[in-house]
C-alpha cells in the first residue's frame, strides 16, 4: 500500500515526459539553410548558360507566351517573382539574394522569416528554370522550406538551448512530409507494374542506368544477383513498412528514421542526387527526440539542461491538443486549420498515387490540389517508378568541313570509356542530367536539345563552360550532329585487362547533321538539317 502510495505521488508530482525536438530541430533549421545555399549557388553558376538571355532555353522569352495563353492566371499557374522584372539582371539578383539570406538560419539569425523568403525565391527560378528545374529535390526543398517557416521561431535570434522546442503542429507537418515522400517511393514502384521492381531485378540495372553513378555504384553492380534482389526488397521495406512507425514516439520513430538516413547515405554513396539524401536526411533527423541525443551522449552540455518533462503550462497546451480542444489563440487556430488542409491535400495525393486515378469523394479537395500544385508546397514523389533497364547516351560531335568529326566532352556523364564515374553532389550539373533524360527518347521529345546545338554552334562560352572543354578553340564548328550509344559498366575481368570502367556500342544517329541559318548570324540560334 505505501509503495502505491508513493508512486502515485510520484505521478501526480511528475508528469509523464513528453519528447521534446529541440536540438533536431536546431540541427534541421542550419542544415536547410546550408541547402539552400547549395541550391542557390549551383543554380547561379548555370543560369546564364541554360535559361539566360542568350542561353539553351531563355525565360525570359518564354514569358510573353505565357502571359498570352494563360492570360490574368499566368502569375498564379507560373508563380514567380520574374514577373515584376523578367530579366538577367533580376534572376541574378534573386539567386545572389537567396544565397546571401540562406546564411541567416546557418547562423541563427531571423530564421522564421528567412525561410519564408528562401521558399518565395526558390520557387521563382525553381518556375523559372523549365525542365532544368523539374526535379523532385527541388519540389521537396520548396515543400521543406514553406512549411520551415511555421517550424522555426519568428525572432532576431534563434535563442539559448532549453527555451523550448519548435511547435509541436509543425513537427507532424515535417513527419508527414518524410512520410508521404517515402511512402509514395515505395507505391509508386508497385502501381507502375515495373516487373524490375515486381521481380526484386531492378537493382540489377539500377547502379549502371541511373543518371550519374559513381565509382563506388561501378562495385555495387558486381555483387552477386542473390545480394542485390536482398537489396531491392530492403527498399520496399524502408519505403512502404518503416514511415508507418514515424507516428509513433520513442523507439519505432528512431528505428524508421535510422532505416531512412541509412538508405539515403547508401543512395549517396552510389549515386549522383544533388542535395536530394542530404535533405531526407535532415527530414529523418526531425525524428530524433532530446532524450536519445542524451542517451548516446551526442547532445552539447549546453543542452544538458533542456527540459525532459514540460512545464505544467505547456503539458496543458500539449493536452488541449491532444484532445481537439482548439488552440489558445486566433493565430494558433489558424495554424491548426492550416495544418489540417495540408494533412488533408497529402492524403488525397497519396490515396489518388496508390489508385492511379482521381477519386470522386476527393471532389472537393481536388480543387484545392489543382490550385496548391503550381506553387509546389504539397508534392507528388516517388523516385525510379519504372526501371530504365538499358543506358544510352548521346554524343554530340562537331565538324568544320563535314568529314573530320571531334566529340564534345561533357564533365561528370559518361563519354569517354576509360573515365571514371565520379562523385560531383551535393552540386547538380543540370545539363548532364538533362542529355541522360534526353537519351530515353527522339531527340524533338526534349525542346531544349536544339537550342543546346545552336549554342554550340555559335560557340557560346556560357554553354561551353558546362562543358569539359571545347574541342573547336577559336571558332565554332559549322556542322553538329548527334550519335547514341548503348553503355555499359564493364565487369571485374574486362575492367582488370583493359582499366575502362565502360563498354559501349555505337546504335546509330540520334540527331541529324545541324548548321546554323544565315538568318542566326548575330542572333538567336537557328540550326536547321544539312
Amino acid at each position: 500500500m505505501l509503495g502505491k502510495r508513493v508512486s502515485q505521488e510520484r505521478a501526480t508530482a511528475e508528469p509523464n515526459p513528453i519528447p521534446t525536438y529541440e536540438f533536431s530541430s536546431r540541427i534541421f533549421q542550419r542544415g536547410l539553410g546550408l541547402v539552400f545555399l547549395i541550391a542557390f549557388l549551383s543554380w547561379a553558376v548555370q543560369a546564364d548558360a541554360l535559361v539566360g538571355r542568350a542561353g539553351i532555353w531563355p525565360f525570359a522569352r518564354m514569358f510573353p507566351i505565357f502571359r498570352q495563353s494563360l492570360g490574368s492566371k499566368a502569375w498564379r499557374l507560373m508563380p514567380t517573382l520574374l514577373w515584376l522584372h523578367p530579366t538577367d539582371g533580376f534572376l541574378h539578383a534573386i539567386l545572389w539574394a537567396g544565397s546571401a539570406i540562406s546564411l541567416m538560419p546557418i547562423l541563427g539569425f531571423f530564421p522564421g522569416p528567412s525561410f519564408l523568403a528562401l521558399w518565395a525565391l526558390y520557387l521563382s527560378i525553381a518556375t523559372a528554370g523549365g525542365d532544368f528545374m523539374n526535379f523532385q529535390w527541388d519540389a521537396l526543398l520548396i515543400e521543406a522550406g514553406f512549411l520551415a517557416a511555421f517550424l522555426a521561431p519568428w525572432k532576431s535570434r534563434l535563442g539559448r538551448p532549453g527555451e523550448g522546442g519548435p511547435p509541436r503542429m509543425a513537427l507532424w507537418l515535417f513527419w508527414w512530409l518524410l512520410f508521404r515522400l517515402m511512402l509514395e517511393s515505395g507505391i509508386v514502384k508497385l502501381a507502375s507494374g515495373d516487373p524490375a521492381w515486381r521481380h526484386l531485378t531492378a537493382l540489377d540495372y539500377h547502379y549502371e542506368t541511373q543518371p550519374l553513378p559513381t565509382w563506388i555504384g561501378w562495385y555495387a553492380a558486381q555483387l552477386p544477383e542473390w545480394f542485390q534482389k536482398i537489396s531491392a526488397g530492403g527498399v520496399f521495406i524502408v519505403e512502404l513498412a518503416f514511415p508507418w512507425l514515424l507516428f509513433w514516439p520513442g523507439w519505432p520513430r528512431r528505428t524508421a528514421a535510422a532505416a531512412i538516413i541509412g538508405l539515403q547515405i547508401l543512395i549517396a554513396l552510389t549515386g549522383n542526387y544533388c542535395f536530394f539524401n542530404l535533405l531526407t536526411i535532415l527530414l529523418a533527423l526531425l525524428c530524433v527526440d532530446d532524450q536519445s541525443w542524451k542517451r548516446l551522449r551526442l547532445l552539447p552540455s549546453s543542452f544538458v539542461a533542456a527540459e525532459t518533462v514540460p512545464d505544467p503550462k505547456r503539458l496543458e497546451d500539449w493536452g488541449r491538443w491532444r484532445r481537439g480542444a482548439g488552440a489558445r489563440s486566433a493565430k494558433d487556430g489558424a495554424f491548426a486549420a492550416f495544418a489540417l488542409l495540408v494533412f488533408a491535400l497529402g492524403a488525397v495525393q497519396l490515396v489518388e498515387i496508390a489508385f492511379e486515378r482521381t477519386i470522386p469523394y476527393f471532389s472537393i479537395i481536388q480543387p484545392l490540389l489543382d490550385d496548391a500544385e503550381p506553387w509546389r508546397t504539397v508534392n507528388h514523389y516517388g523516385l525510379f517508378a519504372v526501371m530504365t533497364t538499358v543506358r544510352r547516351e548521346i554524343e554530340i560531335e562537331g565538324s568544320r568541313d563535314g568529314k573530320d568529326w571531334r566529340a564534345y566532352v561533357f564533365k561528370w556523364k559518361p563519354d569517354d570509356v576509360m573515365k571514371r564515374p565520379g562523385f560531383v553532389e551535393p552540386y547538380q550539373p543540370r545539363l548532364d542530367w538533362q542529355m541522360w533524360f534526353a537519351a530515353l527518347g527522339p531527340w524533338r521529345r526534349s525542346p531544349w536539345f536544339l537550342g543546346f546545338m545552336g549554342k554550340l554552334l555559335e560557340g557560346n562560352k556560357d554553354v561551353l563552360a558546362l562543358l569539359a572543354g571545347d574541342p573547336f578553340p577559336g571558332a565554332p564548328p559549322k556542322y553538329l550532329r548527334a550519335l547514341i550509344y548503348e553503355y555499359h559498366f564493364t565487369d571485374r575481368a574486362q575492367r582488370s585487362a583493359t582499366g575502362a570502367w565502360w563498354t559501349r556500342r555505337l546504335l546509330g544517329l540520334y540527331c541529324p547533321v545541324l548548321s546554323l541559318s544565315k538568318e542566326a548570324a548575330g542572333g538567336h540560334a537557328d540550326p536547321h538539317p544539312r
